[in-house]
């Protein structure tokens, strides 16, 4: 992605699982080519709601076998429906940070790393979940919109806004420029998350990868390094485990209760005026 120009397809095109394939063409954001259903007619149960959900959208149905479904599938099951679609084509960053709506601060999860497809899905499921408002990834070193991927987003690619960057660094800068905190996630970090006084406002959750965690650089131009409070014997969560706990952080933040004696929101953490310093 160079510029101002088309950012690159980031994959997609075949959806596997009930709730991916529904969101697929529930959405209809991507032209959606055909669909396989397991069965032998419209009105097998229980995929008749889906059946008539992909005709009223004009996309051609096809049973099929079982068998004939696991031929072609890439995952381990794919629920008896799948289908073919155009790729989902990523935004560029600047279009995700032009200024939000009030009352709505940014919120961004920025992957530094994250290669495993099932965490991928997982971390974009919890993301339209929790309402984040974006999420960053890499050219390089990052996992693909797989099948596995987009099953395990259960519709959530076709929500969520996903942005394809040359670099992590550079995005963070980027999004510094733009007013935008970035706390990066670290098991070592020296913040507790739910004392964190910045989530409440612009901000961007920076997770690692399944190994190194955060890489060095991107921990340089992280605003903060908060850990998630742990209790148990292990050192740390899995990637897709914490940013679920931190997304719903957020989100508690925002707009559920405030815990007894946390900031109220809008203020920001003292000696700390502007992202970046």
């Amino acid at each position: 992605m160079k510029g101002g120009s088309r950012p690159d397809a980031l994959g997609g095109e075949q959806v596997e699982g009930h709730h991916a394939v529904h969101e697929l063409l529930a959405a209809g954001r991507r032209a959606t080519h055909r669909v396989w259903v397991a069965g032998a007619h419209a009105t097998s149960e229980p995929m008749s709601p889906l059946v008539r959900l992909a005709h009223d959208r004009g996309v051609q149905v096809l049973f099929k076998t079982a068998d004939e479904l696991t031929q072609v599938a890439r995952t381990g099951a794919p629920q008896g429906v799948i289908a073919w679609a155009d790729p989902v084509v990523p935004v560029l960053l600047g279009s995700l940070i032009v200024p939000g709506s009030p009352g709505r601060p940014h919120f961004f999860l920025v992957l530094d790393g994250v290669t495993d497809p099932g965490n991928f899905g997982s971390l974009l499921r919890s993301a339209a979940c929790a309402g984040v408002g974006g999420v960053v990834v890499a050219h390089h070193r990052s996992a693909a919109l797989t099948p596995a991927a987009v099953k395990a987003a259960a519709g959530a690619v076709e929500h969520v806004p996903i942005s394809l960057v040359p670099g992590i660094p550079a995005a963070l800068q980027q999004l510094t420029k733009a007013g935008i905190w970035s706390v990066g996630l670290d098991p070592v970090g020296k913040e507790d998350l739910w004392r964190t006084t910045l989530l409440d406002g612009p901000v961007a959750l920076v997770l690692g990868s399944e190994g190194r965690g955060l890489s060095h650089l991107v921990r340089q131009r992280c605003d903060l390094l908060a850990r998630i409070p742990q209790s148990g014997p292990l050192a740390s969560l899995n990637v897709a485990a914490a940013a679920a706990v931190a997304c719903f952080e957020v989100a508690r933040q925002r707009f559920g209760m405030q815990q007894p004696g946390m900031q109220e929101p809008g203020m920001q953490q003292p000696g700390m005026q502007q992202p970046g310093m």
